[in-house]
């Protein structure tokens, strides 16, 4: 059974207060780097895994994307999703990325962003969304990166120095965690960098990019508290192509 922690009440509240919830892509710190590993979307046929509020959705039919499928666990995400920008270029749908039942071939781009670490069986949905490109077709996600996602009690820590570090532990330990985020008991699931990678490979991807990302001197400057995140990389980027 998929974890739908997003139609959570206490959950959903506690999401929407994130800056990239409040302002999407403009939000979302990571947002240009991975804007520079997109392919043109003049014309694609696009798919987002994870959708969330459909910022991503919205900005790729305005850059001129034929059309965009949202796909979504969370009834109350898509709600918001539809009533920011109702566009008749993007189709919400409520579904489980681990189950999806679309035609071979029929997109351009599939992109997911910070969802696939929620998914227990990675191998079989990049199988799938392998078959759902069609030749030449892009794939781009984002996930937490495998040094965030890889201690049993993740959070900075303060050494002997008075310095801020990040502790990792059982980081070739691939599989299931439960964390506290928002609310206690989130399951995420860890992969290693080679993990991602090898998965892909595995399924005939070729890797066109990949990032860990953290913020630029001009993001620290303009927010300071980001500072702490060039000590380890929060997140990781990848392009592929069929």
């Amino acid at each position: 059974m998929p974890q739908n922690i997003y139609d959570d009440p206490h959950f959903f509240e506690g999401y929407s207060q994130f800056r990239r919830s409040r302002e999407g892509l403009a939000g979302a710190p990571e947002w240009p780097t991975v804007r520079s590993m997109l392919p043109v979307m003049d014309g694609l046929r696009v798919l987002d895994l994870g959708c969330g509020f459909g910022a991503f959705d919205r900005w790729a039919h305005e850059m001129g994307a034929a059309h965009v499928l949202g796909i979504d666990l969370s009834e109350k995400m898509l709600a918001r999703a539809r009533a920011q920008a109702p566009d008749s270029g993007v189709t919400y749908r409520l579904g489980d990325i681990e189950q999806l039942a679309l035609s071979d071939a029929s997109f351009d781009l599939v992109y997911s962003a910070l969802a696939l670490h929620y998914i227990a069986d990675l191998d079989a949905v990049i199988a799938v969304i392998r078959r759902l490109l069609a030749p030449g077709g892009h794939l781009v996600f984002t996930v937490e990166h495998p040094i965030y996602t890889a201690p049993s009690h993740p959070g900075w820590q303060t050494d002997a120095h008075g310095n801020q570090v990040w502790p990792i532990n059982d980081y070739l330990i691939e599989g299931r965690r439960v964390t506290d985020w928002i609310r206690p008991g989130i399951v995420k699931y860890h992969h290693t960098v080679a993990g991602y990678v090898n998965i892909l490979l595995g399924h005939g991807f070729s890797l066109a990019r990949l990032e860990e990302w953290g913020p630029t001197p001009e993001q620290v400057a303009e927010h300071p508290e980001m500072a702490v995140e060039l000590h380890r990389p929060p997140f990781l980027l990848v392009a592929a192509h069929v």
